[in-house]
């Protein structure tokens, strides 16, 4: 039975998921696979290069450098997040992602982004993380409205989030039975409808198919919430989420409100180790296994 890993995006609130993830790293908890949406990609990608605390750290350190977020960085590059320092400077300079682990890691890892001309999300595995693939893994996060359409292999891309926010069943559909769903929202949350429709049909007159999509994400996004609890209630998935709204900007720049949300991910995870390694009939692990780093330092 392949076991997987569903990370759900949220921009900021993926410090939550950090959290869990490093964890899960710290306790040898394995998976057959794994997918994240946004920045449920971009934050997850270190859970198969196995980098503990490297999301946290480079987020408080790169927060406040206009580079890395900013609308100075939108007005001169065209992206909110400045694409050649965050998808190639930190990963390749600054941070050093570790690409060796990465490629020789088993566990199979997806992202989740959306096709601007069909309006449809494409579930694209990672195998290396070269520059080809760091611009898929760009093309998960980039938001509409702060981000330039990004092309890779033939397609025109932006945000999965925008068309599959939970890819739980997509997941399943791969053939993945057994599905651990990191959320970065409360169970109780129920998604409204977005105030920004208006601007967001200007941005994308080009792409209509994708605005419909748009249009309907918070009842698709309801729908995909709903049928995770309906798998965790049938056994085959097993949800892990904050008790409350993490009450964090998408664009948070303070490092002491990013360690908060990080530590949050972290200690509901400890709480429930024991819970989740049945779920997964995994046994307790002899050894922890080596922290790379110290977390959020």
């Amino acid at each position: 039975m392949k076991t997987g890993l569903v990370m759900e995006g949220g921009a900021m609130r993926g410090m939550f998921t950090s959290g869990v993830c490093d964890v899960l790293l710290e306790n040898a908890i394995s998976f057959d696979g794994a997918i994240g949406v946004s920045a449920g990609a971009t934050f997850g990608c270190n859970f198969k290069s196995k980098q503990i605390g490297r999301s946290i750290r480079y987020n408080k350190r790169f927060s406040k450098n206009w580079r890395y977020c900013s609308i100075r960085s939108l007005f001169f590059t065209g992206d909110l997040y400045g694409a050649d320092f965050c998808y190639n400077k930190i990963p390749n300079e600054l941070d050093v992602f570790d690409f060796k682990t990465f490629r020789e890691n088993p566990l199979s890892f997806y992202v989740v982004v959306s096709d601007c001309r069909t309006g449809k999300p494409i579930y694209k595995e990672l195998t290396t993380c070269d520059e080809e693939d760091l611009t898929w893994l760009r093309a998960s996060a980039s938001m509409p409205l702060v981000s330039r359409v990004v092309s890779v292999g033939g397609h025109e891309l932006l945000d999965g989030g925008m068309t599959d926010s939970i890819p739980l069943k997509a997941f399943e559909d791969m053939g993945y039975e057994k599905n651990l769903v990191i959320l970065t929202q409360p169970r109780e949350f129920v998604k409204k409808p977005s105030r920004a429709l208006k601007p967001m049909k200007h941005a994308l007159r080009r792409y209509p198919k994708l605005f419909e999509a748009m249009k309907n994400r918070h009842i698709v996004y309801n729908q995909e919430k709903e049928y995770a609890f309906e798998r965790e209630k049938a056994g085959s998935a097993f949800i892990i989420c904050p008790k409350s709204s993490l009450s964090i900007s998408r664009t948070e720049k303070d490092p002491d409100k990013l360690q908060r949300v990080y530590d949050e991910g972290r200690r509901t995870c400890q709480k429930q180790l024991e819970t989740i390694r049945k779920f997964l009939c995994q046994e307790r692990s002899q050894r922890e296994l080596p922290e790379k780093e110290n977390q959020g330092e």
